[in-house]
Order: C-alpha cells, then sequence, then structure tokens
C-alpha cells in the first residue's frame, strides 16, 4: 500500500533534529492471521518463529541476519507482498525487514488526536482504526523528517554514504520518495548490505545505485542498476535517504 494516508500534515521538507522526550511507537500486537502466506492483518507484525530476527552481536552478524531474513521473507513470492487491482505494499515489505531488524519503522501511526494528546504527556493506547492508522509511503517520507531522529534514524545524502554504512556496520537502509500528487504512490524500499553475489551498481568505485530488496509493481529480493535512480522519477517532489544503527 503506497497511498498517502493518515499522517497527511503538511510538514516542513527539512530535518527535526530534536529528538522528543513525549513521542512513542504506535504499536499493534502481533496476529496470527498476519503471514506470509496471507493478504490479511497486514498492520500487525507476524508472529512467525522461523523468520530470523536480526543479531546484533556485531556487523558480521548484522549482515549474516539480513541475508537470513531476505531469503525468508522472499518478497517475490510471498503472498503477502503481492501487488493487487488497488494496492502495491512496498511499506508493509519495509516495516517488516526493519521489525525483524530491531528497527522502529511505522506500519500505522498516531492520528491527529491522538498524537496531539501524546505530545501533552498523555498515555494512549495504540487502537486500530481509533487511535492509529495505516501510514503510507508519502506519508513515511515526511514522518522521518519530523520524527525520524527520536526513534534513532539518521538522514544520510548520497547513496554511496548509505551503501557504505550499510555494508560497514550492518544497519538498516531505507530510501522513501514522496509522490508530487497527493493520494498517489510514493515508495520505500530497504538498502541492504551487498553479498558475493548481488552488489550495488558502481561508477569510479562510487555507488550510483545501491543494492536493494522490495515489494511494488515489480518484486525484488535484490535488485541495483535494473530501476537505476527510481528516488529521482518525475513522479515524485522529494526522497530522503536514512539510516539507523
Amino acid at each position: 500500500m503506497e497511498k498517502y494516508a493518515v499522517s497527511e500534515t503538511i510538514l516542513p521538507l527539512v530535518d527535526n533534529p530534536i529528538v522528543n522526550r513525549f513521542i512513542k511507537k504506535a504499536d499493534l500486537l502481533p496476529d496470527p492471521e498476519s503471514c506470509l502466506n496471507s493478504m490479511d492483518k497486514k498492520e500487525r507484525p507476524m508472529q512467525d518463529l522461523s523468520i530470523p530476527f536480526r543479531d546484533v552481536t556485531n556487523a558480521t552478524t548484522k549482515k549474516e541476519s539480513f541475508a537470513r531474513l531476505i531469503e525468508k521473507l522472499d518478497v517475490e513470492n510471498s503472498i503477502r507482498y503481492q501487488k493487487t487491482i488497488e494496492d502495491t505494499y512496498c511499506n508493509v515489505y519495509s516495516y517488516d525487514y526493519c521489525y525483524f531488524s530491531k528497527v522502529y519503522l511505522p506500519t500505522v501511526w498516531w492520528t491527529a488526536e491522538s498524537l496531539e494528546k501524546i505530545l501533552e504527556g498523555q498515555e494512549i493506547e495504540a487502537v486500530f482504526e481509533e487511535t492509529v492508522d495505516r501510514i503510507y509511503s508519502s506519508a513515511i517520507h515526511d514522518w522521518f523528517l519530523q520524527w525520524g531522529a527520536s526513534f534513532g534514524w539518521k538522514r544520510m545524502f548520497t547513496t554511496d554514504e548509505i551503501q557504505n554504512h550499510v555494508n560497514t556496520n550492518g544497519g538498516v537502509g531505507i530510501i522513501c520518495a514522496k509522490r508530487k500528487i497527493k493520494g498517489l504512490s510514493g515508495h520505500i524500499v530497504p538498502v541492504v548490505p551487498e553479498t558475493d553475489f548481488h552488489k550495488a551498481y558502481r561508477e569510479n568505485g562510487v555507488v550510483v545505485y545501491p543494492l536493494q530488496s522490495q515489494a511494488g509493481k515489480l518484486n525484488y529480493n535484490y535488485f541495483s542498476e535494473v530501476r537505476k535512480d527510481w528516488w529521482n522519477d518525475e513522479l515524485y517532489s522529494s526522497y530522503v535517504f536514512y539510516y539507523h544503527e
């Protein structure tokens, strides 16, 4: 689902580097119906013990974990991520990738009313379609700028920088683009560590197209050159690169 949804507040397209002590995750509980072989309950985490969480012991174990996670999620074939007539599911895949990497990326976010109460210090419970609702990729673009720093995300500005951080430290990289026309599809994609068999595309030793993994109109476990610099497409008004250890 790539539509622009609940958090449609117009935000300035600049970083907010200040960590807000009141803001908190909008977490729903896992649901048995949320699984790789189903289209149901995409807004909830999967409760599948066979899906490996990232081993954060060191950079090597982190990168090895990503390879196992991408293989298990199998975005190219898993029913959960296949496009429908109505939607594609880049945000769902990116959420799952981050969730099992032990990094917070919202798949639902607070409604405007709930957010106002939270920022006043009130305790609000995440209740789907009451206090929280789905958030899609264009809104996630703005979420990164407004709230990313509060959840440990660091903005980066070049494809070479983000790929090198992912390769070296085993962290999570994200590219997120916002659609020019409100209500139409944006896009969000994890940047993943290079492997012996899957590489970023470089020119003169500099990463031009990072190694990525995506759900969308076409699903790829790994890709780089095939979609080139998709984030610069004229469909999008803005894009951001973010990284999380």
